[in-house]
């Protein structure tokens, strides 16, 4: 893939890794890497629904931290696959807590981005006595006004000739209500109809990753597989408003005030404005604030990568 990778860390393996059942349904992959003596950081990723990557290991140094991975329910190798069943908010907060306690973990760092932020966000305010740290990007607040920017109203604008090929799926009488629309189509008896349309909803948010659009990002974000996870379950969540009230996590930011943070967000971010970025940093000035001038969404961009690395730098005293 032609992506820049200048700042992150050398490829690394990981050193366990496991499945670990968290309901009577749910069974979730993780992994270990880095130095097992090290700081604790857990890595939480997008979507919902987008499954962890190796890369994401890349973001630490594995000399200083004990680095965690895992694949979130119905997605990656998570089991069972694509599942929507018991699959809501409040149950991923509660399996991190179920992994903690499973790995004897007292205090980790959270890194998250764009889903994974909002999932952090919600984790610490349930948890706080066990964050040490928590480094944010590409913020999103799970809002029902974000939601609507992207798949309805916003970026439609900017991502005219891709937004027009997602919508076009969908009868015109049904194109002001296209989460829902899509969410018939995503749960569908009809499994190609279910594969053509995740892949057509991955494929506009592959569109919007990178202020520079990479082909072949977008490839790999409409792979049969991954689409069919990421679109099922992201848009179960988003046609639910990620079971979050508006405005929930910002309410809460005082149950996190005293743990140190620090956002970084693309000023060009086109999944999720700067916005909720701003809103996030007047609710929460306590935490560092970054803005990468010429980036998107995607960490792997350059400038992404620069502030993202220095921030695990920053908290592992380097």
């Amino acid at each position: 893939m032609a992506i820049e990778e200048s700042y992150f860390y050398p490829e690394i393996e990981p050193y366990r890794t496991g499945m670990l059942s968290v309901s009577d349904i749910h069974s979730l992959y993780y992994e270990l890497c880095g130095n097992k003596d090290g700081k604790a950081a857990l890595f939480l990723h997008g979507g919902p629904g987008s499954g962890t990557a190796p890369i994401w290991r890349r973001l630490f140094d594995p000399k200083r931290y004990n680095i965690v991975l895992y694949d979130q329910r119905g997605c990656g190798k998570s089991e069972p696959y694509a599942s929507l069943e018991e699959n809501k908010t409040s149950f991923l907060v509660n399996d991190i807590e179920i992994l903690r306690k499973h790995l004897g973990i007292e205090k980790w760092l959270l890194f998250g981005g764009s889903w994974g932020s909002t999932l952090a966000l919600a984790y610490a305010q349930a948890f706080p006595e066990h964050v040490s740290e928590i480094i944010l990007y590409g913020i999103f607040l799970g809002s029902a006004r974000e939601i609507d920017w992207f798949y309805q109203s916003g970026a439609k604008y900017i991502l005219a000739d891709a937004w027009e090929r997602f919508a076009n799926l969908v009868p015109s009488e049904k194109q002001n209500h296209l989460v829902q629309s899509y969410y018939d189509l995503l749960t569908s008896s009809d499994e190609d109809l279910q594969l053509k349309a995740a892949k057509n909803w991955s494929e506009l948010e592959g569109r919007g990753l990178r202020l520079k659009p990479d082909e072949e990002l977008v490839s790999n974000f409409s792979e049969d597989r991954k689409a069919l996870a990421q679109a099922r379950i992201e848009c179960y969540f988003f046609l639910n408003n990620c079971f979050l009230s508006d405005n929930f996590l910002l309410d809460g930011i005082s149950k996190i005030r005293a743990i140190p943070g620090i956002i970084v967000h693309g000023r060009y971010d086109l999944i999720c404005p700067f916005e909720s970025a701003w809103k996030l940093h007047s609710a929460w000035p306590e935490a560092e604030f970054v803005v990468v001038p010429d980036c998107g969404h995607s960490a792997r961009e350059i400038g992404n990568q620069k502030a993202l690395v220095a921030a695990t730098n920053k908290f592992a005293g380097l």
